[in-house]
């Protein structure tokens, strides 16, 4: 096990940047993600540490170690990529042990690892079939099998989940986990997911534009997201975000007082999470324009005066207003459920009722 670094770590692409000054640290035997939209420059912050993208500028360290130009065999890693890349030729078996033979393990040792990864994974029955007889969560299984056989220093997981339907990703998640927990390996994994993230990190690391925008533990940042960004992006749907003004300690939305705030006067950008905004007798005026139901709970999309889209997440059994119908929403008085955002940088104002 070991800690992984990124100390200023930049990686150019011609006049683009990918990953842009990133400095973190992955602690030792944490079970970190890496957020972000496509383009984020996740994928490729994985890479440099696998050393598949060369450092354009910064340092990365494994451990004690700058492995800026340590090759990728030698960075003791494992890597499990979105496609599962496994040798069709091979069977189960030989896929699994591939990488001990690599290093020259003993036979007795290559099947003690085999079978205990196999065991591990549920997949001691398939050890004698091939990648095409495979179903995809199985394929997906023996992948992790193989970067588990080595216990590395640090396991990196590039979307391996992406491929699979609903019910495979939720029980491969289970997997991953209880895997992680067990092996205590410090793990890196990408994904665009936040589901994924919120339910498998002890930490999240959100990335835009090849910045770091937040880092903390998966409520932290749900709670308290550090930009607008970070408020839109996590949750699913997401923070809902329009504009405000802050007057004499009051905070309007369309000219409607919100809420008491401690903040300077000004405008200013009002978030809350759906789950935090009700249909009241009276508050926000907004016309409902959508209903779609989730099972146990109904998300109602409504549209204010100024064409901002608001949405509000109510159990099943309260009444559903119909399209056209004019509604009012109040904000659920718990003092946690605003947040304001600076109206320019989109970074977080600290207020409070």
């Amino acid at each position: 096990m070991a800690e992984v670094r990124f100390d200023g770590v930049t990686k150019t692409f011609g006049d683009v940047k990918a990953v842009d000054n990133l400095t973190m640290t992955v602690e030792n035997g944490e079970f970190l993600v890496l957020l972000g939209p496509s383009g984020c420059g996740k994928t490729t912050a994985l890479r440099m540490i696998a050393g598949l993208e060369e450092i354009s500028a910064g340092s990365l360290y494994i451990g004690d170690d700058e492995v800026n130009d340590i090759p990728p065999k030698d960075r003791d890693i494992a890597m499990v990529f979105q496609s599962y890349a496994l040798y069709p030729h091979l069977t189960v078996r030989r896929n699994i042990e591939f990488p001990l033979r690599q290093k020259d393990y003993d036979k007795a040792e290559r099947d003690a690892r085999v079978a205990k990864a196999a065991a591990t994974l549920q997949l001691t029955e398939l050890l004698d079939r091939k990648p095409g007889q495979l179903s995809g969560g199985q394929r997906q299984r023996v992948a992790l099998a193989r970067a588990i056989v080595r216990q590395p220093r640090v396991y990196l997981m590039d979307e391996p989940l992406s491929n699979l339907d609903a019910i495979l990703r939720t029980q491969t998640r289970a997997d991953i986990v209880a895997i992680q927990q067990e092996l205590a390996t410090t793990t890196v994994f990408v994904t665009h997911d936040q589901v994924e993230a919120m339910t498998m990190g002890h930490r999240i690391a959100v990335l835009s534009g090849g910045q770091l925008q937040q880092v903390g533990p998966p409520v932290e940042l749900y709670e308290r997201p550090a930009n607008t960004f970070v408020a839109g992006f996590l949750g699913n749907p997401g923070m809902n975000l329009v504009a405000g003004e802050v007057a004499d300690g009051v905070v309007s939305v369309n000219g409607t007082a919100i809420r008491e705030v401690r903040a300077s006067n000004g405008p200013v950008t009002v978030g809350a999470r759906p789950e935090t905004l009700r249909l009241a007798p009276e508050g926000l005026v907004a016309t409902a324009s959508f209903t779609e139901v989730l099972g146990a709970d109904v998300l109602v999309l409504c549209t204010l005066p100024s064409g901002e889209r608001f949405i509000v997440r109510q159990a099943l059994d309260r009444p559903r207003p119909q399209s056209g119908e004019a509604i009012h929403i109040a904000v659920v008085d718990d003092g946690k459920a605003l947040h304001l955002f600076d109206i320019a940088s989109g970074g977080r104002l600290e207020a409070s009722p």
